[in-house]
């Protein structure tokens, strides 16, 4: 699911026949697919009562470790409280999952429909027709993501992190606010890992749910004796920030060449265009997170802090 996002794909044409799908009582219609992964799909759906749309989220589990891994999306969901972050509306788990007698479940989950899509679909919209946005609707934009990551990362009992921040996972709501979307990379944001065997596992585990263009690169090679906690997240949102500019993550271009990604990040360099339209507190905010060394990167609070120093200087220029 998370190498998927949440890009909207819309498409042409009708279905002769209509599915529609029970959850809880309230009978849904489905009206097209709008984003498909391995083992999960998200249609657009209508509730046939209402008339009111909404993502319907279908994941189907093949053991017991999918099941409660699928189910603890819901849990994170609901330990966040923040117009920034994704709300569940409703779910419903079908079936029992069992890989011993080769039976599976499936976890349905009704989640706000957004008919703007993501920042990435909006980004690509812009970057055909070099339209950049200005400096401060991407700051005003960019802290909205920011109170959402505060929430993850303020979560009780236990910090949380996102682990998969990027542009295709963060929504537009009517308002043009963004919405931190597909939690099921979300995990608890501190760890203390001790030994090779740990360090293996949580970098396998990177490889899976974490967009390698967005990765932080304490996860490229994580090491044997350390502490990982939710600054993952802030490199990612570097990377987004730096895409709200510039169109495109630090590293697609390298992704797109084919060349090796975890060199890159892990060279720590990162190219501001020559050309860029954007004042230099706008570079500086981007390098401020980008930092190689994640025990000298901020923690959310100071990104909010220096981006609301950066607005307020922005206003006092008008």
């Amino acid at each position: 699911m998370n190498s998927m996002g949440w890009a909207l794909i819309f498409k042409k044409g009708c279905w002769c026949t209509r599915e529609s799908i029970v959850i809880n009582g309230s009978k849904y219609t489905i009206k097209e697919r709008i984003a498909q992964g391995g083992f999960s799909n998200i249609d657009l759906g209508e509730n046939t009562l209402t008339r009111k749309s909404y993502a319907i989220k279908r994941i189907t589990c093949h053991s017991i470790e999918d099941q409660n891994f699928a189910l603890r999306e819901i849990e994170h969901c609901r330990q966040v409280d923040s117009e920034n972050v994704i709300k569940v509306i409703d779910y419903q788990l079908k079936g029992s999952a069992d890989i011993v007698i080769n039976t599976t479940s499936q976890l349905n989950i009704v989640l706000p429909y957004y008919k703007h899509g993501s920042l990435g679909d909006h980004l690509t919209m812009r970057s055909k027709r070099e339209d950049h946005m200005p400096e401060a609707q991407i700051l005003q934009i960019f802290l909205g993501i920011c109170d959402g990551l505060k929430a993850l990362h303020e979560a009780k009992p236990n910090p949380l992190a996102h682990r998969d921040l990027k542009t295709a996972n963060i929504c537009l709501s009517d308002s043009f606010e963004p919405i931190i979307v597909d939690l099921g990379s979300v995990t608890e944001a501190r760890l203390q890992v001790c030994g090779q065997s740990e360090a293996q596992r949580l970098q396998e585990e990177a490889e899976e749910r974490s967009s390698i263009v967005y990765r932080a690169p304490e996860l490229f090679s994580v090491k044997s004796y350390c502490t990982i906690d939710e600054r993952t997240d802030i490199w990612s949102l570097g990377c987004v920030l730096y895409a709200m500019c510039f169109f495109h993550c630090p590293f697609d271009p390298i992704y797109e060449k084919g060349d090796s990604v975890a060199l890159a990040v892990l060279s720590g360099n990162i190219n501001i265009p020559e050309n860029s339209i954007y004042s230099q507190d706008m570079h500086e905010l981007i390098e401020y997170q980008l930092r190689l060394d994640p025990m000298e990167r901020p923690f959310i609070y100071s990104v909010i802090e220096k981006t609301h120093d950066l607005i307020a200087k922005l206003e006092g220029r008008v």
